[in-house]
């Protein structure tokens, strides 16, 4: 099935550089390029890209309020990839909370461009683990004091689901989670379909920011 793409970045040169990269890359298809955040919103409307390549700093309205209003508003599911400069630039913890399913640096090669957009459309595993799994910690550090786990926002999660999100919030694989458990990895994968079910989440970066936010998992340090 061809992923279909959409970039959106104010600068051309960026553009026109990822479309003809990712126009090379079989299986995936570029279906559009936005100038801005608006401009996003409204391609996202009419042409249902699969993902979206999201500028953080853009004109008119910038990539973070575009990912959150492209995460709410979408009829089908859109998964945003956040393009940034810095791989700890602070937009890239509120694009995350925004609704993004990862980041990519502007400066990655072919490879770890294709390679992203096909992870971020199959929604089976963070984007760069180590770094995203960093990032959240670091979001939910500088943003929110310890506390116990809010049980009314898992309580509906089996004492399994429950094991498997925080696993999934150590940026684990579904192959390290089976690991882990002792279980087959369809078993994991059935798990984390049911975690995303119940909990409205859209993928598994969504799931880990939750159980950040939701005190299931905190910080390295607390």
């Amino acid at each position: 099935m061809t992923i279909r793409v959409l970039i959106a970045d104010d600068q051309v040169m960026v553009r026109q550089g990822f479309t003809v990269l990712l126009g090379a890359e079989p299986g995936i298809e570029v279906v559009g390029q936005a100038v801005d955040g608006q401009d996003a919103v409204e391609q996202v409307a009419e042409l249902a890209p699969d993902v979206v390549l999201m500028d953080i700093r853009m004109p008119r309205l910038g990539g973070i309020d575009a990912t959150r209003r492209i995460a709410r508003d979408s009829e089908t599911p859109v998964k945003v990839l956040v393009l940034t400069t810095f791989d700890l630039d602070e937009y890239v913890y509120e694009a995350l909370r925004a609704g993004a399913s990862g980041f990519l640096l502007k400066d990655a090669s072919a490879d770890e461009l294709a390679q992203a957009v096909r992870v971020v459309a199959a929604g089976d595993a963070l984007l760069a683990p180590n770094i995203t799994k960093r990032l959240i910690a670091e979001f939910s550090r500088v943003s929110t004091a310890p506390r116990a786990p809010d049980k009314d926002r898992i309580g509906g999660l089996t004492e399994r689901e429950t094991e498997v999100l925080s696993l999934i919030a150590q940026g684990l694989s579904n192959a390290e989670i089976a690991g882990r458990l002792v279980v087959a990895e369809q078993t994991v994968k059935t798990h984390v379909s049911r975690i995303l079910v119940k909990l409205g989440l859209r993928d598994r970066t969504q799931a880990a920011v939750h159980a950040y936010e939701t005190g299931l998992v905190r910080p390295t340090g607390y």
